[in-house]
């Protein structure tokens, strides 16, 4: 009998593969990326703790940089935008000081003074050199500036033609006179206004940025150390070692600059406020009660110039009278003295306006107003008060700058420190870390 047997499959045939190709076997789905490998077990969460703690490290580095940066910065811009306010509040000053000195000796009639015409011609000079130092100091003004400078041409102009028609006697100098005021107080004094402003919102908001410094520094240090406590936690439990020195060392640091910082940066923010409350506070009352003041020594004159029609200028004497009055209640210390010599000229006054409206004696009054009179001198009450006004300012625009610059340079040198300090911390969490790893190998 015999036995059959199956068939052999028939056989299968491939074509070969192209030259130059080889073939490749399929990936298998647990290959996984080497990055993955590297973070795997305790080793792994180890470096991951590594990267960030490292990486905090240096961003609080650049946090406590950034903040002294921003307080030493905001000092200074402080600093300058406080100079340049008052810049401008002496240009402010030196217009109506001009006006006055202008105003006061048309009174007189014929040639002028000398004292007083020098006193004008000085006057417009500082201010012209004021407006362009404040330029080059600060660009954003320079367009308001040179429209000032434009006015100004314009009013000392008008006051040549009144000083020419007024030693000629002829009445029209008068109205040259009033057309000058008018320039003044209509085109000069509002770009000055602006300008004073403008200035005013970048002193207060350089103020309010010194303290943004210390968020800066306690926000990256806070952050920072948590970060290294909660590694430092979770190395001691995986690795039952209760302190890793470096990391510990590293927190050190961070905690002490952080403390030394923080406290620094908040005195500097301290001291900017205080001086902010009083010597600057104190600056801007007597710059404007001297600018309110020379302006109600103008319409004092002009009052008399315009010879029983003066009443807007008597109106316009008595607004500045009261922004004198304001502006020395302002001041918390010092003031006795001022307020007696703003009460002394205030009372001569009174007797320029009884003699003239009341009793109709308009030579006397002049006489008064212009120094001549032996019942009493408004130039004499006006320079005392004046004088004291000029030099109280000039001490607290000095404490307004030493106060500024002395809270910049007691700042600690952090702001370069800041970046190293956090390379330092992030290679001592390296080295911590690393002393472990060593362990699993």
């Amino acid at each position: 009998m015999t036995q059959t047997q199956s068939a052999p499959p028939p056989a299968t045939w491939s074509p070969p593969a192209p030259p130059g190709t080889t073939q490749q076997a399929s990936p298998t789905p647990s290959r996984r990326s080497a990055v993955a490998q590297w973070f795997d077990g305790t080793p792994g969460r180890m470096r991951a703790f590594l990267i960030v703690a490292a990486a905090m490290s240096v961003l609080f580095g650049v946090a406590a940089a950034q903040g002294f940066q921003q307080s030493s910065g905001a000092l200074q811009r402080a600093q300058d935008n406080a100079a340049q306010l008052l810049r401008i509040q002496s240009i402010h000053t030196n217009l109506v000081s001009a006006n006055a000195d202008a105003t006061n000796a048309f009174l007189v009639g014929g040639l002028e003074p000398p004292d007083e015409r020098a006193s004008f011609v000085n006057s417009m000079a500082a201010a012209a050199g004021l407006i362009a130092e404040a330029a080059t100091a600060q660009p954003a003004d320079r367009e308001v500036l040179s429209a000032l400078n434009k006015t100004l041409i314009t009013y000392e102009g008008l006051i040549e033609q009144a000083r020419a028609n007024n030693r000629q006697g002829l009445p029209i100098g008068s109205q040259y006179l009033k057309d000058a005021n008018s320039v003044i107080q209509d085109d000069s004094l509002p770009l000055v206004k602006a300008l004073v402003d403008a200035n005013e919102k970048r002193v207060d908001t350089e103020f309010d940025g010194v303290g943004h410094g210390t968020v800066w520094i306690l926000v990256g240090g806070l952050l920072s150390l948590v970060i290294l406590a909660i590694t430092l936690r979770w190395l001691a439990r995986r690795t039952h070692r209760y302190v890793n020195l470096p990391i510990a060392a590293g927190a050190i640091v961070v905690l002490l600059t952080t403390a030394i910082g923080g406290i620094a940066l908040a005195g500097a923010s301290g001291s900017a406020n205080d001086t902010r409350k009083a010597e600057y506070e104190r600056m801007l009352a007597l710059s404007q009660a001297r600018i309110a003041a020379f302006d109600a020594r103008s319409n004092e004159s002009l009052t008399l110039i315009a010879r029983g029609s003066g009443d807007a200028f008597d109106k316009a004497y008595n607004a500045s009278a009261d922004t004198v009055d304001a502006q020395l209640g302002k001041l918390g210390y010092g003031d006795a003295d001022l307020q007696t010599r703003w009460t002394n000229y205030k009372t001569v006054h009174g007797q320029i306006r009884t003699l003239d409206a009341t009793q109709g004696n308009w030579d006397g009054a002049v006489a008064i107003a212009v120094g001549k009179s032996q019942i009493a001198s408004s130039v004499t009450a006006f320079d005392s008060l004046d004088g004291e006004l000029s030099a109280q300012l000039n001490d607290t625009s000095s404490a307004v700058q030493k106060n500024l610059d002395d809270a910049r340079h007691g700042l600690p040198p952090i702001g370069w420190l800041g970046i190293p300090l956090g390379i330092v911390v992030a290679l001592l969490v390296a080295w911590g870390v690393s002393q472990r790893l060593e362990e699993y190998r």
